[in-house]
């Protein structure tokens, strides 16, 4: 493990275009880390030059994503900071003041309204990433396509808007950024920035660029994979601590095989250094995976919040139930689901039977039942005279020993199917149990069984 630093300061600045994407959650989360980590400082810039697309609304809408994943900064827009203005649209006159700087200094011409970077042949702006490792370049290779003429660098547009190449040089060195943690589309960038920080005389910090992310077709992650916004992921019941646990995962391990984990760990355990060139796969079944493992371990009553709000979208008499029952019943009711459901809303809609008959009723079909025997089979178990699981299944076991060629499952299975509408759930006596006598008998009797 490497030493800490407490001067380490990251940054991550995304262009307010759209809402927060997982590519941009996830260098977010990794600056994020390696921020914590350190003990240093985790800062938001708002890279919104692009003044016909960014719009306030998705700053806005960036923000609360990164807010949803427990992505907290020290430094930005909207809380300040030493080192701002932290939105590039409030920066204009400090590229303006730089880019006079180079053309005085012989380093930059203008060309009308624009101001271009001169690249001189035969410099050597080779540079060691954290994650690729040693990546060899002169400005030679930096020429017009299909020329053999070097290609300058355009740093103030013609519109008097900064370049994307320029604006990151100052900002990251005024606001000092010690370590630019990126994606690696961005390495073919890399040389002509460490040309400007050379030019204007400054240190060049530390580049970690980070894995692509690409769907199971190994193709890049685009929403013919599936939803590509961090808040799609929560409408669709995932919760923020396994999402953060899975893009973590994508692209760095924790070691040991360990695959489930929380934020601190997380940031006690990150190292730049186990960061892997290999693209990663986003892979469905083992965010599922994760998400499942998170939801099981929540406190009865986080898990309920996560879940209500799909049984209320749902149409359930979530309040009724609370008023009639009190809210320990539905919070026992998820905690008998024991896992079932690899997300928030999954799992409400296995476990709706614990609400409301309704769902149930439509669920269901006697065809093939011997009605007869159940009534007898329920009529026994319903004569027990505590509505325990344990007695309840040995009051069954013994019905059933005392008929010939009787077996659990052809009665245990129409009693889970009545009760729930389901083949599958936890198990069907402890459902019954935590039910109640009463409201088991209702559905039973609805039914003619009972």
């Amino acid at each position: 493990m490497t030493e800490k630093n407490d001067n380490v300061r990251v940054r991550f600045a995304p262009s307010p275009t759209g809402a927060l994407h997982i590519g941009g959650g996830h260098t977010a989360l990794f600056n994020w880390l390696w921020a914590r980590h350190n003990n240093g400082r985790f800062i938001l810039r708002i890279e919104d030059t692009d003044l016909v697309r960014s719009t306030k609304e998705y700053e806005s809408t960036i923000m609360s994503g990164m807010v949803w994943l427990g992505l907290d900064w020290d430094e930005g827009p909207d809380i300040g900071g030493s080192c701002g203005p932290y939105r590039q649209s409030e920066r204009l006159d400090i590229y303006r003041d730089y880019a006079n700087r180079l053309v005085n200094d012989g380093k930059a011409y203008r060309d009308g309204e624009a101001i271009i970077f001169r690249v001189e042949p035969g410099q050597d702006i080779s540079f060691r990433d954290i994650v690729y490792g040693q990546i060899d370049v002169m400005s030679d290779g930096l020429r017009e396509k299909d020329s053999d003429k070097l290609k300058d660098i355009v740093i103030i547009k013609s519109d008097g808007m900064p370049t994307y190449n320029y604006a990151v040089v100052i900002d990251d060195h005024l606001m000092r950024i010690t370590h630019v943690i990126r994606g690696e589309d961005h390495i073919s960038n890399t040389p002509k920035q460490i040309l400007l920080y050379r030019a204007l005389g400054w240190d060049v910090p530390e580049f970690a660029h980070l894995p692509m992310i690409l769907g199971r077709d190994k193709k890049k992650l685009s929403k013919r994979h599936g939803a590509t916004s961090i808040y799609e992921y929560r409408d669709m019941g995932y919760m923020p601590d396994s999402m953060f646990n899975f893009l973590a995962l994508l692209g760095w391990s924790a070691g040991d095989d360990r695959e489930i984990f929380t934020r601190d760990e997380a940031a006690e355990w990150f190292e730049l250094s186990r960061v892997t060139r290999k693209a990663a796969v986003f892979d469905f079944d083992k965010l599922n995976y994760i998400n499942q493992e998170h939801l099981k371990a929540l406190d009865p009553e986080v898990r309920l919040s996560m879940v209500r709000p799909f049984w209320v979208e749902a149409g359930l008499p979530v309040e009724e139930v609370e008023k009639s029952r009190g809210v320990k019943y539905l919070e026992d009711s998820l905690t008998l689901m024991a896992g079932r459901g690899r997300t928030a809303k999954e799992m409400s809609e296995f476990s709706d039977y614990f609400v409301s008959f309704e769902p149930v009723k439509s669920r269901w079909n006697a065809e093939g039942l011997d009605k007869d025997k159940l009534r007898e089979f329920f009529a026994a178990v319903f004569a027990s005279t505590e509505w325990k699981a344990p007695e309840l299944e040995a009051i069954a076991r013994e019905w059933i020993g005392q008929h010939e060629g009787a077996k659990m499952k052809d009665y245990a299975m129409p009693l889970r199917f009545a009760l729930t509408g389901m083949k599958v759930s936890p198990g069907i006596f402890e459902v019954a149990e935590l039910m109640g006598r009463e409201e088991c008998r209702k559905r039973l009797e609805f039914y003619g069984l009972l």
